[in-house]
């Protein structure tokens, strides 16, 4: 079944796209979205063409999918933001219902669709301006934890962040509710490739498999855990990065540097530890207090 859904509340409608795919026998509800950040097309594609390929009649439980949910941010190519409002829609869950555009969407989507599923794969990548090696996120110390390091295991890339983040976005709020859940991160500067595309459906129908969705047996990849750490840039300015996003570095290595018009250096970003690059700012402009290079330390943990 497909459709968009709409809440209408003082004469404004929140329009999201969905699919409800039904199988013939029981099981468990599974959500997959994409497009809460507008830009980042390699998810909706996938989400898009997983719509179309997924047989019911080979489907134990239900595949709801969400190929867009920030449409008119979409429509208006506003990248990581909604159209009406300016706001991040994965910064602002649970959302709420009387409040600006964002909010509400937010809130609709967490109350009508992710806590009411039994496990939750959400697919992102870099923004319009921002290069990233394929990697995935789950949540520690939930109790959807052992879960969510299965789904993560079924991930075909090299590094998996264990994240601490526990408020503002989608995934994260279903994890602290007890749905396992997965964010997946592939593709660059709002590009599209084929083979990135085959990769999240692939990455998609192993975890279905783990989930008992879909027949078969699944694959786990190897991965090395990571917690991240985030560095927003200090001033507006030119950014020339010195790395590329899988690269490793150094405690005192170069990141990267700001410089102002006339090419006179304004900050230089320096690694505080050893780590890998997981993205990054990729435009020539940065702008102060926006994303500038986010990286990963490995932790303890085996996985």
């Amino acid at each position: 079944m497909q459709g968009a859904f709409n809440e209408r509340k003082n004469d404004r409608r929140l329009h999201v796209p969905h699919v409800l795919l039904c199988g013939a026998r029981p099981g468990p509800t599974v959500l997959i979205s994409a497009g809460i950040h507008n830009a980042e097309y390699v998810g909706i594609q996938a989400a898009i063409e997983l719509s179309n390929e997924l047989d019911v009649t080979t489907l134990r439980g239900n595949v709801i999918i969400l190929p867009l949910a920030n449409r008119s941010g979409f429509e208006n190519r506003t990248m990581s933001r909604v159209y009406e409002d300016g706001k991040n829609l994965n910064r602002v869950f649970p959302g709420d219902r009387e409040g600006s555009e964002a909010d509400r969407l937010a809130h609709m989507l967490f109350e009508v669709f992710i806590k009411n599923v039994d496990a939750y794969i959400d697919l992102h990548c870099g923004d319009g301006y921002e290069t990233l090696v394929p990697f995935c996120y789950y949540l520690g110390d939930t109790p959807a934890e052992e879960t969510a390091k299965r789904m993560v295991e079924c991930v075909n890339v090299k590094y998996v962040v264990c994240s601490r983040c526990r408020t503002g976005g989608a995934y994260n709020l279903a994890s602290v509710h007890g749905i396992p859940s997965v964010l997946i991160e592939r593709g660059q500067l709002s590009l599209f490739s084929r083979e990135e595309i085959e990769a999240d459906k692939a990455d998609v129908r192993n975890i279905l498999r783990c989930l008992g969705v879909l027949d078969g047996d699944w694959t786990v990849y190897p991965k090395q855990e990571l917690f991240e750490y985030n560095d927003d840039a200090p001033c507006t300015g030119c950014w020339y990065p010195e790395l590329k996003p899988g690269d490793r570095f150094q405690k005192g290595e170069k990141l990267g540097e700001i410089r102002d018009y006339f090419g006179r250096s304004l900050f230089t970003e320096t690694a505080p530890t050893d780590g890998v690059l997981l993205y990054q700012c990729a435009s020539l402009n940065i702008i102060e207090k926006g994303p500038m290079v986010s990286y990963g330390v490995p932790t303890d943990n085996p996985f």
